[in-house]
C-alpha cells in the first residue's frame, strides 16, 4: 500500500477561504464555523488510512464538538476515476463513521490547493484567529502496524488550542492515499 505524507505547511497560515457543498447540497464556508477552533480534515470514503481510523475519528469530533471545536471534513478527490467518493459514498462513510459535522465536496480541488492537502487523511488545526495550530496524524496507528487507533496527536492538539494555548512541535506528518487529482491538476507542494 503506497503511502503519501501531509506537505505540512508553515504553522501560522491563514485558514483560506471557501464555499463547498455538502452531499446532501447543502452550502457550507469558512464563515459556517465560529468556534475556539477549527478542524479542516480531507478525507475519503474508500482510502485504507481512513477506514482504518473512522470510528475513532468519528468518536473524536463528537468529543470535541461538545468542547466547542468546530469539524469539516472535505473530499477532493477526482470523481470521474473514484465516484465512489461522490455523494453517495459520502453519506455511507458518514454513517458508518458516526460523522456529525459537515463532510464537503471539492469538485474543482481547489480547495485542496489552497491548503495544500496531499493526502487521505491529511488534518489542519486551527486556532480562534483561524491561523494554522496544527498539521499531522490523528495518531502513530496504521493499517498493519498493530497500535492501536486513540488519535492522541490530535486529541492533543485541539486540547492546546481549546485552552487557547499553542501546541508544542514536533508535528508528526499524516500518512495516507494521495489525493487522487484530475489529470494534469496535481500541485506539487514538496518541489
Amino acid at each position: 500500500m503506497a503511502a503519501t505524507p501531509s506537505s505540512m505547511p508553515p504553522l501560522g497560515m491563514k485558514a483560506p477561504d471557501f464555499t463547498l457543498p455538502d452531499y446532501s447540497g447543502t452550502s457550507f464556508s469558512l464563515n459556517s464555523f465560529q468556534g475556539p477552533g477549527l478542524l479542516v480534515a480531507f478525507i475519503c470514503s474508500h482510502c485504507p488510512f481512513v477506514v482504518h481510523i473512522r470510528k475513532e475519528f468519528g468518536s473524536f469530533a463528537r468529543e470535541y464538538g461538545e468542547k466547542g471545536l468546530d469539524v469539516v471534513a472535505i473530499v477532493s478527490n477526482d470523481l470521474d476515476q473514484y465516484p465512489q467518493d461522490g455523494p453517495e459514498g459520502m453519506r455511507r462513510e458518514a454513517e458508518e463513521g458516526g460523522y456529525d459535522f459537515p463532510y464537503l465536496l471539492d469538485e474543482t480541488q481547489e480547495v485542496a490547493k489552497a491548503y495544500r492537502a496531499a493526502c487521505t487523511p491529511d488534518f489542519f488545526l486551527f486556532d480562534r484567529d483561524r491561523k494554522l495550530a496544527y498539521r499531522g496524524q490523528f495518531d502513530g496507528s496504521r493499517p498493519g502496524n498493530g497500535l492501536p487507533v486513540t488519535g492522541e496527536d490530535l486529541r492533543s492538539a485541539a486540547h492546546a488550542v481549546l485552552a487557547g494555548g499553542s501546541v508544542p512541535e514536533p508535528h508528526h506528518s499524516s500518512i495516507g492515499c494521495n489525493i487522487k487529482w484530475k489529470p494534469g491538476n496535481a500541485p506539487d507542494y514538496f518541489g
